[in-house]
């Protein structure tokens, strides 16, 4: 498909996806939107894509949804409420898909850039990066987007409420420091980091990565260690019987960098 709103470089098993309306801080349009759901159906068929890094072009990763360009509609309840389903479908489907996403985030990531953000398995950001649930400055409920699910499980429920509630921005430092980041580095080594990370992650096994993924966003929502553990006895009886696991143990005897296949 062509993207629009998106630039796209692939590199292996490796998509860089830059969100690309420099001019407007990469905001969210509905063509942006309809891009985003392109190419993430396009990327449930691509098993071989095994990591996605989301980053922004120019001054912005991503400043939410453009309120200059809504894309109009009936005004209906109805059509407001496909709308908003529209756009709050992304971040359940960055979740379910077996790519691992990686955030770069440098500016502001207010809004519906917060929650593509939050809904990445790894954020890594520049010392620009600002961020905010933007929603309830607009008149809006502060909850949007999944970003009430997602907030609360990576920095904790005060700190959620603090944020939702208020609609306040927050550092790069004290995002690195709630946990929200895992590095923060200047501006101009963002780029080089995600590298950095990305050569991390292809060195596990394709299927130990997609099953770790799965496991760790399922076990959030279990209410039990019971069912969290049989849920990663499943995952490594499966991994266990791949020639991918018979090579890991292989290359760490012989002290070698493994040769995964997915197989």
């Amino acid at each position: 498909m062509d993207y629009e709103t998106l630039e796209l470089r692939r590199d292996g098993p490796v998509l860089w996806c830059t969100l690309n309306r420099p001019d407007a801080l990469n905001a969210l349009n509905p063509r942006m939107v309809d891009d985003l759901h392109g190419l993430y159906d396009e990327l449930a068929d691509q098993p071989e894509v095994r990591i996605v890094v989301l980053r922004g072009a120019g001054r912005a990763f991503c400043a939410g949804l453009d309120l200059k360009d809504t894309g109009g509609g009936s005004g209906s309840v109805s059509d407001s409420l496909r709308g908003q389903h529209h756009i709050a479908m992304l971040s359940l489907k960055m979740r379910r898909l077996p790519q691992v996403f990686v955030a770069a985030v440098h500016g502001p990531a207010c809004g519906g850039g917060f929650m593509l953000a939050l809904a990445s398995d790894l954020r890594l950001a520049g010392e620009s990066a600002r961020m905010n649930a933007a929603f309830i400055k607009l008149g809006l409920s502060g909850c949007d987007v999944g970003v009430s699910y997602l907030l609360p499980r990576l920095v904790g429920a005060s700190v959620a409420a603090e944020l939702i509630l208020t609609g306040r921005f927050i550092s790069a430092e004290r995002a690195r420091e709630l946990g929200l980041f895992s590095t923060v580095v200047p501006d101009e080594a963002l780029e080089a980091e995600a590298v950095a990370l990305v050569e991390d992650l292809l060195r596990t096994s394709p299927l130990g990565l997609r099953l770790s993924k799965e496991a760790l966003n399922a076990s959030l929502d279990m209410n039990s260690m019971e069912a969290v553990v049989a849920m990663e006895d499943r995952n490594q009886v499966l991994c266990a019987r791949t020639r991918d696991f018979q090579e890991g143990v292989r290359s760490f005897l012989e002290k070698r960098e493994p040769k995964f296949e997915d197989a």
